[in-house]
């Protein structure tokens, strides 16, 4: 396992994508498309603690963690913010939908779920958790 603890600082989204790319990448069949695309999860998530934490004043350091199995990649973002209700996030049009391009926010958890095989929110009033797992046995002929 691969923990990051970094700073709310958008510099940092840089080392949290390559940390967690490099680590995909190794040891598993996971092709660069799909790296890429788990990458992009993990960037939507933690850009998204990052801001709460920014909006918020919060100190703390958003956590990361990275879970490499035989079958799993399971990656977690975590922060301290006041938590959202990820049932009330609204659906959003079909990506190739000419009223998709009226959605300019909130696109985040549409994406992260469309980029990974399962994407978890855990969300309360001490904070979230955000896991996105790609299963490695599905994974050889891409999703």
């Amino acid at each position: 396992m691969v923990e990051l603890r970094v700073p709310t600082r958008p510099e940092f989204l840089q080392l949290v994508r390559s940390v967690v790319g490099a680590a995909a990448a190794s040891g598993t069949d996971l092709g660069p498309d799909q790296v890429a695309d788990l990458r992009l999860a993990v960037s939507e998530a933690a850009t998204n603690a990052m801001e709460v934490h920014g909006l918020r004043g919060l100190t703390d350091r958003v956590v990361v963690r990275c879970k490499l199995s035989d079958e799993l990649i399971e990656v977690e973002v975590a922060d301290r913010g006041p938590g959202f209700d990820p049932d009330a996030v609204p659906s959003l049009p079909p990506v190739d939908s000419p009223e998709r391009l009226q959605h300019e926010s909130g696109l985040g958890v549409s994406l992260m779920q469309q980029l990974t095989d399962q994407t978890i929110i855990e969300s309360g009033r001490d904070g979230t958790a955000v896991r996105l797992m790609i299963n490695l046995r599905d994974s050889a002929g891409g999703r």
